[in-house]
């Protein structure tokens, strides 16, 4: 397997809203009452402050693993103090400009839908370095990307849908790599008409996935849509709907794969032990979930353990 797999997302703007929170870990953790701090930030990458890009933060504490003081706790501490103004409680003059350098990570729980309990898994930037700035770039585009090495197992079309404002689109789905080299299932968009041909004619499936970089932009904006209803007389009724895209789009690709089933990249049998760990995590996971509804409602709850994908890399 190669020895880093690329995984890294780049974020500037200003900082829009925050959620973050002072804690401290409970008796049972690995080091109790550890001051820590968790939650997101919200970065607005344009000029028009409509592309709005999340971060979260799971465990961020004072000082780092080599014992060092911790930039980025300092910086969250600040904006959690208001020291460091934000857009949404201090208006846009007073508020920061920040770059974060992060990585693509997977928010995973399951959830009871329609009777059925399923895995929800949702893309997210997790983590990473952030600064203060008094600058950002001159390119819009630049302040929201995101890059990572792929394993590609599916390709899928979808039509254009106007009404909704969708526009035509494939579906890429696979799997990244974390710096942990944990196996995380993903799926991005391509809507170049070149991308789209490419990435449908590289003939990806579970059977013979395609090794490769991409590279795109994070996109999280509101889309606004007027619906008028015609009136026998008078003023039609017109209203307007607001939802809201968020995407991680593909703009560019490695000219050539890498090479599959090689020790330079990845093998098959790294990639079976890869989701054989995978497994294990949800396994437990989903062991943590039932045990926190038990102790919520004094009951026992049958844990689920998922099978491992004997027909080909099914993530």
């Amino acid at each position: 397997m190669k020895k880093v797999m690329e995984n890294a997302t780049h974020i500037e703007g200003i900082l829009y809203e925050h959620a973050l929170e002072n804690k401290v870990t409970g008796p049972n953790s690995k080091n109790p009452g550890t001051p820590f701090i968790s939650g997101t930030i919200s970065i607005a990458t344009d000029n028009a402050l409509t592309n709005i890009v999340q971060v979260h933060f799971t465990y961020v504490t004072q000082t780092t693993t080599k014992g060092t003081p911790n930039a980025t706790y300092s910086i969250l501490q600040n904006i959690i103090d208001g020291t460091i103004g934000n857009y949404m409680a201090d208006g846009e003059d007073k508020a920061a400009k920040l770059r974060v350098d992060s990585a693509i990570g997977l928010n995973e729980f399951y959830s009871d839908r329609n009777g059925k309990e399923e895995l929800v898994s949702t893309k997210r930037n997790e983590g990473g370095f952030v600064h203060t700035t008094t600058t950002l770039i001159d390119d819009e585009k630049q302040r929201n990307t995101f890059k990572c090495d792929m394993i590609i197992t599916n390709v899928t079309h979808v039509d254009a849908d106007e009404e909704h404002n969708i526009p035509e689109k494939v579906i890429v789905k696979g799997a990244i790599f974390d710096f942990r080299k944990s196996l995380l299932p993903v799926e991005f968009t391509a809507t170049n008409p070149g991308a789209m041909a490419y990435y449908e004619g590289l003939g990806a499936s579970p059977s013979e996935p395609v090794f490769t970089k991409l590279w795109g932009r994070q996109v999280s904006e509101v889309i606004k849509r007027e619906i008028r209803e015609e009136s026998a007389f008078g003023d039609d009724n017109v209203r307007e709907v607001q939802s809201t895209r968020k995407d991680f789009v593909i703009t560019g690709g490695a000219k050539e794969p890498y090479v599959w089933d090689d020790e330079s990249s990845i093998t098959a049998k790294e990639l079976t032990e890869a989701m054989a760990a995978r497994e294990t995590y949800l396994a437990t996971l989903k062991q943590r979930q039932d045990e926190y509804k038990a102790s919520k409602q004094n009951a026992t709850t049958a844990t689920t353990v998922a099978s491992t994908a004997t027909e080909g890399f099914k993530f």
